[in-house]
Order: structure tokens, then sequence, then C-alpha cells
């Protein structure tokens, strides 16, 4: 299976002399397509780094990172344009939705793809596509406000899987939700991965979820990640995000 994302050898040093504080001191890892892999580690390990580097929001001081066939990053970056990089080959998931709220959910999916060059017509009908294809189709006119929080996790998935990025990363995507809805995120972005052959990395505390994990890499003190084996636990269902999920259940 091709790869998704690769880095080799990845560091990041803030400052220089005595006051340089080395996040990152070479770092590799690999996630494949289709692939859900989760990335842990201590506070100040260096995981909100990695993540940045991986999205293109900090350049790292040295290493290279590549992206299926294009390298994005050898000792200095290889894309000239690089909102339009996280745009159309990164997707982000955060502990909040994000979601604009004077857009109804239909355009706050459509966003990316007419920022892109969409036609609204043609943007608009792949984000009710994609929201039909989450289970959550039926609230395509609403606003966030009138969402459930499962409902708003949803669209937001939604929105980072709209220009079909080979890469998504979710940063604590299930902090906020509850044992079962946590384990229900999990799957939903199994599923999600292996339909549309999206690499996703999932920076993680929730131990809930770790278990899940076929692959696992832990980030200690930005000298290594290491991939650790874990015993499999199966997620709960994706539908189960749903149960007991009412718009005034702001999980």
């Amino acid at each position: 299976m091709a790869d998704g994302i690769t880095l080799e050898n990845v560091v990041k040093t803030y400052g220089n002399g005595d006051t340089a504080v080395h996040a990152l001191r070479g770092v590799n890892m690999s996630v494949a397509k289709g692939e859900v892999v989760g990335l842990i580690g201590p506070s100040g390990s260096g995981k909100s780094t990695l993540l940045k580097c991986l999205g293109a929001v900090i350049e790292p001081t040295s290493g290279k990172m590549t992206i299926g066939d294009q390298c994005i990053y050898d000792n200095g970056w290889k894309v000239r344009d690089l909102r339009a990089l996280r745009r159309d080959l990164i997707g982000f998931i955060f502990q909040a939705p994000y979601l604009i709220p004077f857009l109804d959910v239909t355009d706050n999916v459509a966003l990316l793809p007419m920022l892109a060059g969409k036609p609204n017509a043609v943007a608009r009908k792949m984000a009710r596509d994609l929201l039909d294809a989450l289970d959550v189709g039926h609230r395509a006119a609403a606003m966030p406000s009138q969402l459930s929080g499962g409902e708003q996790q949803r669209v937001a998935i939604a929105r980072a899987l709209i220009n079909r990025p080979p890469v998504i990363l979710a940063d604590e995507p299930t902090a906020p939700l509850d044992g079962q809805r946590a384990l229900a995120v999990v799957a939903l972005l199994n599923d999600m991965a292996q339909q549309f052959d999206t690499a996703i990395i999932i920076v993680t505390h929730d131990e809930k979820i770790i278990p899940t994990f076929k692959r696992l890499y832990n980030i200690r003190e930005g000298l290594t990640v290491e991939e650790i084996p874990q015993g499999i636990a199966s997620p709960a269902p994706a539908v189960a995000l749903f149960e007991g999920d009412t718009a005034r259940d702001k999980v």
C-alpha cells in the first residue's frame, strides 16, 4: 500500500545557541493511505510541533516530508503556495468543530472547494453527497447552532474530507466526547479512511481510544517516534454517535 505521508529525520529547533529549544530531534514516521494511526506522548514531548510541521503550519529546521509521490519539504519547502497545499492535500479536524456560525451546514462544507475554484453549485453538490455519506444529509440546511454535538463533529469530518485530501490530521477529536461517542468517532474515521483512501493521524491523550489503533506512534522529548504494537479493541459502530444525541445535547 502506498504511503499517504512520510517523514524522514524531521528536526525542529526554536531559537539559537544557548537558548535553543530542540522540539523535534529526528522524527521518522510513515502512514499509508487508508490507514488510521495514533500519535501519543506526554505534554511537551513535541506532539503539537510535529502536527504543525505535518500540516505545513510551521517550517521544520531540517528533514524531509512526502505526501503520496510529492516531496513537500526537503531541508526547505518544495511547494510555493503553502495555503493551497493545506487546502488541497491536508484536512484538519480539531477538538472543537469550529463551524462558521452564519453559514448553513452545506456551505460550511462547500466553502473549501469554492475557495479552490469550484463553481458554487458543484461545491454544494459535493458537500451534500459527503453529508449523505456521513448520515447527516438531513441536516444540510441547518445552522451550526441547531446541531447536536455529534452532528457538529460529523460536519467537521465532512469539511476535512471535502477536497479528498490524501492526509487528515486530527488533533484530540474525541476529547470532548464520552466513551461511546469517542469510540464511534474513531470507527467513523476508520470507515472514511478506507472509503476515501486517506491517511489519518490522530493525536490523542484519550485512553479510551488508544487500544483501537492497529499502529501507534509514541513521541518522547522530540527524540524519537517509535511504533508500539497494541492489542486491538473494536471501536463502537459509527452510528452510535447519534444515539441519544439531540439538538440540546452539546457533547
